[in-house]
C-alpha cells in the first residue's frame, strides 16, 4: 500500500468536501425547479434525473473510486429528503405531484445506479489479504 504525505491528504479531503457541497447545490436547485416547466413539468424532473446520475458518475469516475459517487449523492439525498418532509405550517417543497414524485424516487435510483456503475478500487473485499489464487494454506 502506497503512502500519501499530508498535502495529498488534504486535498483528498477537500475535494471530497467539495463534492458533497456540489450534492447539496444539486438538491437545493433540484429542489425548487423539479417541476419549473409549465405544461411540461416531468421533462424539467427527468432532465434533473440525468444531471444527477451523471454528476454522481462523473463525480465518480474522476476520484477513481466509488466514494467520489457516494459523497455526491448524499448531499444531494440530505437536502432532498429534508425538502420532502412536510412542515407543521403545511409547506412542502418537493409537493406529491407527478414530477415530484419522479424527481425523488428516480433521483434516488439514479443516485445508486451512479454508485454501483462507478469504478471500484481494490478488488474484492471478501477476498482481499488472501493469496490470488483464492485458496487458503492452512499450513502455515
Amino acid at each position: 500500500m502506497e503512502q500519501r504525505s499530508q498535502a495529498e491528504s488534504a486535498l483528498g479531503g477537500a475535494a471530497y468536501g467539495m463534492l458533497f457541497v456540489l450534492g447539496v447545490v444539486m438538491g437545493v436547485v433540484g429542489g425548487f425547479t423539479h417541476g419549473a416547466w409549465p405544461g411540461l413539468p416531468i421533462v424539467s424532473a427527468v432532465l434533473w434525473l440525468l444531471l444527477v446520475f451523471g454528476v454522481s458518475l462523473g463525480a465518480g469516475k474522476l476520484m477513481g473510486g466509488r466514494a467520489g459517487a457516494a459523497v455526491t449523492s448524499a448531499g444531494w439525498l440530505l437536502v432532498t429528503m429534508a425538502f420532502s418532509m412536510q412542515l407543521g405550517a403545511g409547506d412542502l417543497v418537493i409537493a406529491g405531484t407527478v414530477a415530484g414524485h419522479v424527481y425523488l424516487y428516480g433521483g434516488v435510483v439514479a443516485a445508486v445506479a451512479a454508485f454501483l456503475m462507478s469504478p471500484s478500487t481494490g478488488g474484492s473485499w471478501l477476498l482481499r489479504g488472501y493469496p490470488e489464487s483464492g485458496r487458503v494454506d492452512s499450513a502455515k
